[in-house]
């Protein structure tokens, strides 16, 4: 069956917001990366009692960005949002939900934008179904 121009239209969207999250979301890791803040994420991460939090801190980093170009290449989609998912609940529960809603205006570093963020990796996740095994 050929794809119809409102599919084409639908892949195109998917790709315009899979790309999107995949450059915000790999950001992070890059910038940690090769911007000298891993020991300061790794003692963050230890302060909210994970054990070996520098490693910890590098493990987050490489599925970070290791993952965002997959996310990109739509590459292995159900594998890495759920990976991701973890870390923006993650940031939800140590830094964001104490700040309250808003990111700017009326407050500061709130929820709302890691929340739109799992909202665009759910969308994502319903896009890429799994493939369809032979039986």
């Amino acid at each position: 069956m050929l794809p119809t121009a409102d599919s084409r239209l639908l892949a195109r969207a998917v790709l315009i917001v899979r790309v999107t999250v995949a450059v915000l979301l790999g950001i992070h890791g890059w910038h940690r990366a090769f911007s000298g803040t891993m020991p300061l994420f790794g003692d963050f991460l230890e302060s909210h009692g994970l054990p070996a939090g520098e490693a910890v801190a590098w493990a987050i980093t490489a599925f970070e960005i290791g993952a965002s170009v997959l996310l990109a290449a739509g590459r292995y989609v159900r594998f890495v949002v759920p990976g991701f998912a973890l870390i923006l609940l993650g940031g939800i529960a140590t830094v964001h939900a104490s700040e309250g809603w808003f990111v700017v205006g009326a407050g500061r570093n709130g929820v709302e934008f890691s929340v739109l963020l799992l909202a665009c990796l759910a969308a994502l996740w319903l896009a890429h179904p799994p493939p369809k095994r032979d039986v």
